[in-house]
């Protein structure tokens, strides 16, 4: 049987790679006449050997993974934006390269590329073949960057100026969306040019699969269809893709994570982590104790360090000996008997636990999908990129979150945003753990259909047969 080729590219970063592979994975089980090739692009010196473990791992017959050499002189800077695009089109050789070779050997479809790695359409149209973006966030984000995008390119002084009124109203959003919850990417200074790109490229694909599914957003599905603009542009909602690997990493702090929630009753455990780059300075790391100790709650708090000011970077955990002196004298004594303080977490597992009640999220895409497949309601409490959007859809939209912000963000090239107080973390504490409330009661239906889309008969399941058509067509 003759395979039919698919060149994936993902953006630099663990997220986005794993995403990509899971989907990668997803495909290939569903239909053995596809064999995908994943370029992994990285920014030097980051996290290299993990990034080889994790590629390692899901190599097999079908699905080959290709790290691409390093690109010395491209730097991670604290603007991760041109950081991003400089790596990528530099790589672009590199992918020519590479894709020559799987050319002279099988049957080249489709290239399917990152939402942020669109410039390598370009290469795509060089080897006659269409492109399809992978969008790692929600239907709803993609339909109002398509939508600004669409307002620039047809008047862009009447788009400033509804940029400073207090609310827009957005087809993909049923609510009025508050203009302080839009991306950084739309409230940066001089942000036209580089947004222009960005929304050009997603319209340059031949089609956009998204990470979610129509049980989860039916009105933001919708207004696709709806759209004039973007009735063409096929969307394709294929998740969850989520890997739900159950067995936590095999180390010691794991094991006693996992015994430490077994001991716990159910749904009494508020779970605080804020994802691979989420960490607060001292002052705010105080105020989130503050509120723990107010609420006298069981808790597992994952406490990070941040990186140094002005750098970009994973957050790293804090040694024993720095850990106590980031957090109140005495906390960690008073809160023995309730809660843990620990490091990273095996989230999936945590979330997948009984005894997780509530999470306290940063809302970036792949938690919030986790949180609703266990059926776990999330605080919200953005930091970054899409997550102010991701929580306010949560909050307004699907009724599936309560708030602790929506327009807290801290990108560094925007400034960071104001301190939260203990009384309002406090508050989104209580709510998140509220075992009568209506959003739980939401949460616990969604997840059940998050668990069946995917099956024969789902709207996944269905979703994802059209466009395995679609490539194999292409050929």
């Amino acid at each position: 049987m003759t395979k039919v080729e698919v060149v994936f590219i993902p953006s630099p970063g663990l997220g986005h790679l794993t995403s990509t592979l899971e989907f990668a994975k997803l495909l290939i089980n569903r239909d053995n006449r596809l064999s995908i090739t994943v370029l992994v692009i990285k920014f030097p010196n980051t996290g290299g050997e993990t990034i080889k473990t994790i590629s390692s791992s899901f190599d097999s017959e079908n699905l080959h993974v290709i790290n691409l050499p390093d690109c010395a002189h491209v730097s991670s800077t604290s603007d991760v934006g041109n950081s991003v695009n400089t790596l990528i089109e530099t790589q672009k050789s590199n992918v020519k390269e590479v894709v020559s070779n799987i050319t002279a050997k099988g049957k080249l479809a489709v290239f399917v590329v990152d939402m942020f790695c669109t410039t390598m359409i370009d290469v795509a149209n060089e080897f006659g073949v269409p492109s399809l973006v992978y969008f790692t966030s929600s239907v709803a984000f993609l339909g109002l960057i398509l939508h600004l995008h669409t307002l620039l390119e047809d008047n862009s002084e009447a788009l400033r100026l509804s940029l400073k009124q207090d609310e827009l109203d957005i087809p993909c959003f049923a609510n009025p969306v508050p203009t302080n919850t839009l991306p950084t990417l739309v409230l940066r200074k001089e942000w036209e040019s580089s947004f222009f790109n960005y929304g050009g490229g997603l319209k340059k694909a031949n089609g956009i699969i998204v990470n979610s599914f129509h049980e989860l957003e039916p009105h933001a599905i919708n207004s696709f269809l709806e759209d004039p603009g973007l009735r063409g542009l096929p969307v394709y909602p294929v998740g969850p893709v989520l890997n739900l690997e159950t067995k936590p990493k095999e180390t010691v702090d794991s094991d006693n994570i996992i015994k430490w929630l077994d001991d716990q009753p159910p749904s009494s455990v508020v779970f605080i982590c804020f994802g691979s780059v989420g960490a607060f300075d001292k002052d705010q790391v105080r105020e989130i104790a503050c509120a723990i100790e107010k609420c006298g709650t069981r808790f597992l708090w994952s406490l990070r360090k941040p990186p140094p000011n002005g750098t970009m970077g994973p957050a790293s955990d804090y040694p024993l000996s720095d850990l106590a002196a980031v957090l109140p004298e005495g906390f960690l004594d008073r809160t023995a008997e309730i809660g843990k303080v620990i490091g990273w977490a095996p989230q999936v597992q945590v979330l997948a636990h009984p005894a997780t009640g509530g999470f306290v999220s940063h809302c970036g895409w792949n938690s919030t999908l986790e949180s609703i497949h266990y059926g776990v309601p999330i605080a919200t409490w953005p930091l970054f990129a899409d997550q102010q959007t991701n929580a306010l859809e949560l909050v307004s939209e699907l009724k599936m979150g309560v708030e602790i912000a929506l327009d807290y963000r801290m990108e560094y090239d925007v400034g960071r945003d104001y301190l939260l107080t203990a009384d309002k973390i406090e508050k989104g504490i209580r709510n998140v753990l509220d075992k009568n409330g209506e959003v739980r009661k939401k949460v616990k239906d969604i997840s059940e259909q998050s668990r069946k889309t995917s099956l024969e008969g789902g709207s996944s399941y269905t979703c994802l047969g059209r466009l395995i058509d679609y490539i194999v067509n292409q050929v």
